[in-house]
C-alpha cells in the first residue's frame, strides 16, 4: 500500500553523507531542518543508548531511514529524530515549538504519549484465552484512537522495527518482552494500516525470538537464503511478464518470497509439515477483467506444471468475506513450488482496502464493521499523501478523526476499557461491576481526585473510590448533571431504584389503586385483569409501579374506565366563590392532608382538574394539573419529586 523509497539508506558512521543524500528527496530548507534536528538531540543523547545497546542517536536516525523508505514527509523523519528528548529536557515543548514548529512538537508529544501507554498497559497472553484476545483488540483501537495525527503511529513502528534489527544486543529477558508486545500490538497495526514492508519484518524478527528453535528449523528447511528466494522470484516474474505479453495479457506481475513468520503461522493453523506447504514461494498476477483472470491462468499452467490439489475458484465461489481470487500452485523453475494467485485490479482494491478486511480474516479478529470503515479511511489517508502537493494540506490529511465516538481508558491494573465518548467515572465503575458502581463516592484519574461528571479522555488511568455499602445517587439519573453517559450504566441505576422497597411501594399503590376505585364507584372489577392489560405479570408488580410513580395515576384512571364502560362518573363541578383562594382549597398529596400547597401558575388548575404534586426545593409543594406540560418535563427529569394529589373527596353518583 505504502509506496517504498529504494535508496537512502543511513550510514550512522556518516550522517554528513546521508544528509547529502537527503537533497535527492527534499528540498534544501526541509534538509536543513533534518540536520538542525540531528544537531538539537546530539548533545542531550549524549552517550546514552537504548536497550540493545544501540546509541540514542544512530537509534533514531535509524528509525528516520525507515521512514523515509515509506516516502514519509521532512516533518516526520524529524519527529523521529527528535523523538527522545522529552526524557532529557524539562522545557522541551516550548523549545521544540519556537525550533522547528506546532506540527513536530505535537508529533513528539504523541510519540511520547504512545510510549507512556505502553508502559503501563497490561500485555495479556492471548494464544487460548479469548479475554485476553479482546483485552489486546482494545489496546491496540486505544493507540489508534489517542493520536490526533497517524504520523505518529507510523513513527512509533519505525523506531520498533529499528529496535527489533539489534535486538540481539538486547538480555533474553527483554528480548522475549519486545518480541511479544511485537507481535501483539506492533506487527497487527502494521497490519492494518497497509504497512506491509514494516509487518512482514516486525512479524519475522518478533518469531525468531518467542520461538527460536521453531525459527531456525524453518530457516533451515527453506534451503535457500532470503536473497536466494528473492532472485529466485525475480526468475519467475520474468517468465510470467514475457509469457503473458506474448499471449496478448496486459497484467502487472508482482511477487514475494513466503515470510517466515507466515510459513509457521500456515504450518500451526493447517497442522501441516513443511514439505506439505506449497505457497513457500508466492507470485500475484493482476489484470484487468474476469476473462483475462482465466485467461491468464491458462498461460500460467501451460508453463509450469500445476498441483491439482491446490487450486482454489474464489471468483465462481467467494469466501464469506467476499475475497475473489484465482489460487493455484505449480511446480516451477528449478522443480520448486510456486504459488499464483490471479485477479483484477478491482478484486484486489476490494480485498486490500474493503470493509470485510482481509486483515480480520487473517488475525481472526471478530467484525467490527464501524472499526473496519476507520481503518479503510486510514489506509486511505496513506495512499492519499503522495498525491498532496501542498504541505498544509498534507497536515490536514493526516489529522484522526476517525476515532472520536469511542474513548480508551485504563484500569490501575492496566486493563483497557473502552466507553462512549464524553463517558465519566460513574460510566467507568459500571462497566467494570454493577456492584462497584453503586458503590462509586469518588475517583481519581492520574492519580488526581476529580468530580464524579468530569469527562474522561483516551489514555487517562481512572481508579474508583467506594464505600463498603452504598447506593446509586438519583441525580445520577439527571441528564442536566451529566453523571452518566452510557445507557446500560443508566439501565443499571434505574433497575437498582425500581427495586428498592417493594413492599412499601406495593403498599403506597394499594392505597392509590383503592382512592382512584373509590371516586370512580367501581367496586367489582377484576384487579389482575386490570393489571394484565398494564403490562404487568402480577398485580403486586403494577401496585409497586403505582406506588413508585413509574405508572401514573392517570394512566391507572383510563385503564379503569375502560374496564367499566357501562359506568358512567359524574364528578359534580365545583365552582370558586368571589374571594376563595385556591391555594386553601382542602386536598391531599401522596394520601396526607393539611399541606402548605400553591396551585403553579403555568396551568393554574381548578378543582375540577385532576391534579398532581411537585416537591420544589425552596418553595414547598406546587399543584399541577396531571397533564401540564411543564409537569411532565419535570417528572422526566426528577420523577421522585413527583407525587399523586387530590382534591377533597366528592361523592360520585352512578
Amino acid at each position: 500500500m505504502v509506496s517504498v523509497h529504494h535508496a537512502v539508506a543511513h550510514d550512522p558512521n556518516d550522517t554528513a553523507a546521508w544528509l547529502e543524500k537527503l537533497g535527492g528527496v527534499f528540498t534544501p530548507a526541509e534538509v536543513e531542518t533534518i540536520s538542525r534536528a540531528i544537531i538539537y538531540a546530539a548533545p542531550l543523547y549524549g552517550e546514552m543508548v537504548e536497550m540493545t545497546g544501540t546509541p540514542l542517536l544512530q537509534h533514531a536516525l535509524g528509525a528516520a531511514s525507515i521512514l523515509l523508505t515509506l516516502n514519509m514527509d521532512a516533518e516526520t523523519l524529524t519527529a523521529a529524530i527528535l523523538h527522545g528528548v522529552p526524557n532529557y529536557q524539562v522545557d522541551w515543548s516550548e523549545q521544540l515549538q519556537a525550533q522547528f514548529g506546532t506540527t513536530v512538537r505535537m508529533l513528539v508529544l504523541g510519540i511520547s504519549r504512545m510510549e507512556q501507554i505502553r508502559q503501563f498497559s497490561e500485555m495479556p497472553d492471548s494464544s487460548n484465552d479469548p479475554a485476553g484476545s479482546e483485552q489486546l483488540e482494545s489496546l491496540r483501537k486505544m493507540l489508534l484512537a489517542m493520536v490526533e495525527d497517524i504520523r505518529v503511529v507510523l513513527i512509533r513502528l519505525a523506531l520498533r522495527t529499528q529496535t527489533l534489527r539489534t535486538l540481539s544486543g538486547a538480555d533474553p529477558e527483554h528480548q522475549q518482552r519486545i518480541a511479544h508486545e511485537t507481535r501483539s500490538i506492533f506487527a497487527p497495526l502494521a497490519n492494518r494500516l497497509g504497512v506491509w514492508q514494516l509487518k512482514w519484518e516486525l512479524e519475522d524478527l518478533s518469531i525468531r525470538y518467542l520461538e527460536p528453535e521453531l525459527y531456525k528449523k524453518v530457516a533451515k528447511l527453506l534451503d535457500e537464503r532470503r536473497v536466494d528466494r528473492q532472485d529466485y522470484i525475480a526468475t519467475v516474474l520474468e517468465h510470467l511478464r514475457e509469457e503473458l505479453h506474448k499471449a496478448g495479457i496486459e497484467g502487472e506481475v508482482t511477487g514475494r518470497p513466503k515470510h517466515i513468520y507466515s510459513i509457521i503461522n500456515k504450518m500451526k493453523r493447517k497442522k501441516l509439515d513443511f514439505d506439505q506447504l506449497y505457497d513457500v514461494r508466492a507470485v500475484r498476477i493482476l489484470v484487468d477483467s474476469i476473462k483475462d483472470c482465466y485467461a491468464a491462468l491458462g498461460v500460467v499452467q501451460a508453463m509450469w506444471s500445476p498441483i491439482a490439489s491446490e487450486f482454489d475458484d474464489y471468483i465462481a465461489r467467494p469466501k464469506s468475506n467476499n475475497y475473489r481470487s484465482l489460487h493455484t500452485a505449480v511446480i516451477g523453475p528449478r522443480d520448486l513450488a510456486v504459488e499464483v494467485q490471479i485477479r483484477t485490479h478491482e478484486m484486489h482494491d476490494a480485498s486490500e482496502l474493503g470493509v470485510a478486511a482481509h486483515w480480520r480474516y487473517k488475525e481472526g479478529a471478530k467484525s467490527d464493521s464501524k472499526f473496519d470503515e476507520q481503518i479503510v479511511w486510514l489506509r486511505q489517508i496513506l495512499e492519499w499523501k503522495s498525491d498532496v502537493a501542498k504541505q498544509d494540506d498534507l497536515r490536514d490529511q493526516f489529522k484522526n478523526e476517525m476515532f472520536k465516538d469511542q474513548v480508551y481508558v485504563f484500569t490501575p491494573q492496566g486493563k483497557v476499557i473502552d466507553l462512549p465518548s464524553g463517558a465519566t467515572p460513574v460510566d467507568f465503575a459500571y462497566t467494570l461491576h454493577t456492584d462497584l458502581g453503586h458503590r462509586t463516592r469518588g475517583a481519581k484519574v492520574n492519580g488526581n481526585i476529580v468530580s464524579l461528571n468530569t469527562k474522561l479522555q483516551n489514555g487517562q488511568r481512572v481508579e474508583i473510590l467506594t464505600t463498603k455499602q452504598g447506593a446509586p445517587s438519583r441525580d445520577w439519573l439527571n441528564p442536566t448533571l451529566g453523571f452518566l453517559q452510557s445507557s446500560r450504566a443508566r439501565s443499571k441505576v434505574r433497575s437498582w431504584f425500581n427495586s428498592q422497597n417493594v413492599s412499601d411501594s406495593a403498599a403506597q399503590g394499594r392505597i392509590l389503586l383503592d382512592k382512584e376505585l373509590h371516586r370512580q364507584g367501581v367496586h367489582d372489577i377484576n384487579q389482575e385483569r386490570l393489571a394484565q392489560k398494564l403490562g404487568f405479570n402480577k398485580l403486586e408488580d403494577m401496585l409497586a409501579a403505582l406506588g413508585r410513580n413509574t405508572v401514573t395515576q392517570r394512566r391507572i384512571a383510563q385503564a379503569i374506565q375502560a374496564a367499566s364502560p357501562n359506568k358512567t362518573i359524574i364528578v359534580p363541578v365545583q365552582t370558586r366563590t368571589a374571594g376563595e383562594h385556591l391555594d386553601q382549597a382542602p386536598l391531599t398529596v401522596g394520601g396526607v392532608g393539611n399541606l402548605m400547597t400553591k396551585t403553579a401558575q403555568c396551568c393554574k388548575p381548578c378543582l375540577s382538574d385532576t391534579i398532581a404534586a411537585y416537591i420544589t426545593q425552596y418553595r414547598g409543594i406546587t399543584i399541577h394539573k396531571h397533564d401540564c406540560p411543564y409537569l411532565l418535563q419535570l417528572e422526566e427529569e426528577r420523577p421522585d419529586r413527583v407525587l399523586s394529589a387530590q382534591w377533597a373527596p366528592v361523592a360520585a353518583k352512578k
